[in-house]
């Protein structure tokens, strides 16, 4: 592990496999731990930022890419004391657009992540469901990639053009990114597919396939409307149980040393001033 913090991007091109759902529960379970953690929303549509009781924010992540506010000038802090979210919002709609006439377009998240030092141990971020912008800013900041993968055919198809981009970001962009881990997610062990997908994926990945699996769970569905991570909705389900699995091995896999520390102390919203206009459109005449 380097000083700085460990950047995880959650990614899978393919809708309704998880994604948000891993992103949410494994930063709290990460926070629990006591490791300061952020998680930043970068999904326009923002699942990852209710699922935390967080909407129409003063900030957001679209003000850190393209206006360049300080991530912790739009941190949120949650009931979970060592766990900040920066939240997403519909102006994110735009950003991909936006950001295609910047510079180092493809690093601005990366920029955003160094400027905030080792204010935080570990960086989770959310991606969309799709290979656009927003998901390369994401691929760039990352040390590694959490994909999580769903029980069905079409997933493995899906599995092998997502590999195919890590490798490609890898080669031109971010020579440090690696994928540190495929995690099942909606896991039916009576259903013969979800088996032989299973079997399929380990016996090609082999370790990097978390031992630890995501089970279909409604209590999982049920959290994200009541505004709270499982691990607080409902701590003996099976679904936090499996999230707090997971998270003990990807720590197990990270070997963080040293005791754990405070999360960083958040500007309030009377103390933030505007900031600079950095956008290369909006000059004045």
């Amino acid at each position: 592990m380097s000083s700085g913090p460990f950047v995880l991007a959650v990614v899978n091109q393919k809708g309704g496999v998880g994604k948000t759902t891993t992103a949410v529960n494994l930063a709290a379970c990460l926070a629990a731990s006591e490791r300061p953690t952020l998680l930043i929303d970068t999904d326009p549509q923002a699942n990852a930022s209710s699922a935390y009781g967080i909407s129409r924010p003063e900030r957001q992540i679209y003000d850190a890419l393209v206006d360049g506010v300080p991530l912790t000038h739009c941190a949120v802090e949650t009931e979970l004391e060592t766990l900040h979210v920066v939240p997403a919002g519909r102006d994110l709609v735009g950003a991909e657009i936006e950001l295609v006439s910047m510079e180092a377009r493809e690093y601005r998240l990366a920029q955003a992540i160094a400027a905030i030092g080792d204010a935080y141990e570990i960086i989770l971020i959310d991606c969309p469901p799709s290979l656009g912008l927003l998901t390369l800013n994401a691929l760039t900041a990352a040390d590694a990639v959490l994909i999580p993968l769903q029980g069905e055919y079409y997933a493995l198809e899906g599995l092998a053009n997502l590999v195919a981009t890590i490798e490609l970001v890898k080669g031109q962009l971010n020579p440090r990114l690696r994928i540190q881990g495929i995690v099942l997610t909606m896991v039916d062990p009576r259903a013969n597919l979800s088996r032989q997908v299973e079997a399929e994926v380990r016996g090609h990945f082999g370790e990097k396939v978390y031992r630890t699996r995501i089970p279909r769970n409604i209590r999982l569905s049920e959290a994200p409307s009541h505004g709270q991570p499982i691990l607080l909705y409902d701590i003996h389900s099976k679904g936090a149980v499996a999230y707090t699995k997971l998270a003990e091995e990807l720590l197990g896999q990270l070997a963080l040393v040293g005791p754990p520390r405070k999360p960083p102390v958040l500007p309030k919203a009377s103390s933030l001033r505007p900031q600079p206009d950095t956008h290369p459109d909006r000059s004045s005449t």
